[in-house]
């Protein structure tokens, strides 16, 4: 029997991995997602507490998203009306690449990306070119000023997932001033790192900044994503693309409540960067492993043809890290999450037994 369009269009998608979440372990040490776990548990306690009490949750959200969209403008130091809102910000990647990209339009990004991203980029059937990183997990902004010249969408993760690396501001300036097209910057992790460039898109109005209240906030699994863009862009997402209630009423809610503590979650950032750079160190004094610089809340390292062997022997352990394999030239590579000064410590003693 002859397949109809739709029974071969469900073929195809089927054919495509699709983004592959990371696996569940039970009673573990989880450093494998980038979650924030230095935000202490009680803190979001009293903000579950203080939510319930701000909400009626038979009621739609009207006017909720706009109110967390003046809270965000506030944290970000920009215009409400260059702030949107999404279900996470890889659901404002999904409608920016559905709604503004097609099988015509090539984006350029780097070799490796956030893989959601790429996975999306696959089921739109979007083409793409890829810059890799050199071996020391560094991109040549030469490399991209001449493949931008063929490229109609430019995509990065700054800081990049699962490298860690931020170009220097102005190189990465440079390189948006001289792109002809859309311009999508994801600063998932930008508030463990050097800068922003959020204050760009005042001028640039071909310009896209993600953020997330993810990873700086630890609010992962209330899944709320924003970006910052032109007025004009910003009202054609809000209004036409974007659902009428893209959030729900408790992470509305509890967004606001969070936002209004920005200062405490300040504290966890600092606190998280002398944690980063005590790892970085410590695997480096280790002297087996090829450590990589990072200015998110992750650290990577290779650790050639034991990385596999280690990442096991980890979870027996009780501690799971991401094993990625081989990224770039190295082979063997393996994320860890910053965690709790308690997990660090616990993940680095591990591998020092384990090396011993």
């Amino acid at each position: 029997m002859k397949k109809n369009w739709f029974e071969k269009k469900i073929e195809n998608i089927s054919k495509l991995g699709g983004y592959k979440k990371p696996d569940r372990y039970s009673n573990v040490i989880k450093l494998d997602s980038n979650e924030n776990y230095a935000v202490d548990p009680s803190f979001f306690q009293d903000l579950v507490n203080q939510t319930r009490d701000r909400m009626d949750v038979r009621e739609y959200p009207l006017g909720g998203t706009e109110r967390l969209v003046a809270s965000l403008a506030d944290y970000v130091k920009m215009p409400k009306e260059m702030v949107g809102v999404g279900n996470g910000s890889d659901q404002i990647i999904d409608l920016v690449l559905g709604n503004l990209a097609s099988k015509e339009t090539w984006i350029l990004t780097s070799e490796p990306t956030f893989g959601f991203f790429e996975e999306r980029c696959k089921l739109f059937d979007i083409p793409t070119t890829k810059i890799p990183f050199n071996g020391e997990m560094s991109l040549r902004l030469e490399d991209f000023l001449a493949s931008s010249r063929k490229s109609d969408i430019l995509y990065l993760d700054s800081p990049n997932n699962p490298t860690g690396f931020q170009f220097q501001r102005k190189q990465l300036e440079k390189l948006i001033q001289s792109f002809n097209g859309l311009v999508i910057i994801d600063e998932a992790y930008v508030e463990f790192a050097d800068y922003t460039i959020t204050d760009m898109t005042k001028k640039m109005g071909n310009l896209i900044v993600l953020r997330t209240l993810s990873k700086s906030f630890g609010l992962a699994g209330l899944r709320i994503g924003y970006f910052v863009a032109n007025k004009k862009t910003v009202d054609a997402f809000s209004r036409v693309i974007q659902y009428p209630y893209p959030l729900n009423t408790v992470a509305i809610e509890a967004g606001i409540l969070a936002l209004k503590k920005s200062k405490y979650f300040t504290d966890v950032i600092d606190l998280v960067k002398r944690e980063r750079l005590r790892i970085i160190e410590k695997l480096g004094e280790m002297r087996v492993f090829k450590v990589f610089d990072s200015k998110a809340n992750f650290v990577l390292f290779a650790a050639g043809g034991a990385g596999k062997r280690i990442h096991k022997a980890l979870i027996e352990q009780g501690i799971v890290i991401k094993n990625l394999g081989k990224v770039g030239k190295y082979d063997g590579c393996l994320r860890v999450t910053v965690g709790t000064q308690e997990m660090n410590s616990r993940f680095l003693t591990a591998i020092r037994d384990l090396l011993n």
